[in-house]
């Protein structure tokens, strides 16, 4: 498997007419149909003065020319795209696709400006969090941010305000983080859910991304809910746990699943980890954020959604 094929959209030999999703290591299971071919840009031509040896068909020779030069382009540029693909081993497509892939505003830029499945598209609105591979976008809550880089790149805001972590030096903690991220499994949301719930609490209290145990590791945990909840308008399954640690106070995580608005409607997993001291969000917060997730597109992101939602 090559490294040096970036992530992108890429021809579907399995579902003609389709592109999947490339994350630059294992297709995922994002598709879409093909997006038209643009047309070629054809500048408009000064009208000239008919005079000796100036005939006024010489500009529209001109923009022949440009049109005909620009549908060969096109031409090549499909016909590329056609003949790439993707084999039933899961081989990396060996070229880009002629294809656009999502745009990438955020800070995870790659070859073409394509994001990986797992990168911020930020929309620029600080009220609101935008998942553009998942079609989601969530508010963020007054006292929380859009951090410009994070370690294992996914989709994440958090609390402004951090601390240090208790148990480890040079480490800084935050009281609250959501991440958003697309699973490799095909399994239902359920139990995606009730498998994950036990990698996001590692993640947020058992030890850090570079494996240093932040709180001095889980002792152990107690689970508050298992059940089935509406996420924009889709049914999906959330599992809260409350984790207790060797430093500090512990806290509250969940896993949320569910199908996202796009493409094949691949599910959607939401981690949630707020502190349990004082100084923690409230845990009616986590409702509060999966009530105020929406289909990117819907009137209700369109202007400081996130504004309204105080911690």
């Amino acid at each position: 498997m090559s490294n040096a094929t970036p992530p992108g959209w890429y021809p579907d030999t399995a579902a003609p007419g389709h592109e999947r999703w490339w994350d630059g290591a294992a297709w995922t299971a994002h598709t879409r149909p093909y997006a038209a071919a643009p047309q070629p840009y054809v500048p408009a031509q000064p009208a000239s003065p008919a005079g000796p040896g100036r005939g006024s068909g010489g500009g529209s020779g001109r923009i022949v020319a440009m049109v005909v030069a620009g549908a060969v382009v096109v031409g090549a540029a499909v016909t590329g795209a056609v003949l790439l693909g993707r084999d039933d081993a899961g081989t990396p497509p060996v070229a880009r696709p002629s294809s656009t892939p999502p745009a990438d505003t955020a800070t995870h830029d790659g070859p073409g400006d394509s994001p990986s499945p797992d990168a911020p598209a930020d929309t620029g609105d600080p009220a609101v969090l935008v998942d553009q591979l998942n079609g989601i976008t969530l508010p963020i809550p007054d006292g929380w941010e859009k951090p410009e880089s994070a370690l294992d790149e996914v989709l994440t805001m958090r609390t402004a305000r951090s601390y240090s972590c208790p148990g480890s030096s040079g480490d800084f903690c935050y009281h609250g983080t959501v991440t958003t991220r697309t699973p490799n499994a095909g399994d239902t949301a359920e139990k995606l859910a009730r498998d994950d719930i036990a990698d996001a609490a590692d993640a947020a209290y058992q030890e850090n991304a570079v494996g240093t145990r932040v709180h001095g590791g889980i002792t152990s945990h107690k689970q508050l809910a298992a059940a089935s909840v509406s996420v924009a308008g889709r049914t999906g399954y959330e599992v809260r746990w409350k984790v207790v640690t060797r430093k500090g106070p512990g806290g509250y995580v969940q896993s949320l699943v569910f199908p996202s608005s796009v493409g094949s409607e691949s599910l959607v997993v939401v981690r949630y980890a707020f502190d349990a001291g004082p100084d923690g969000p409230p845990l009616s917060l986590m409702d509060t954020l999966t009530k105020g997730i929406r289909p990117i597109g819907d009137s209700a992101t369109n202007g400081g959604v996130g504004s309204s939602v105080a911690p």
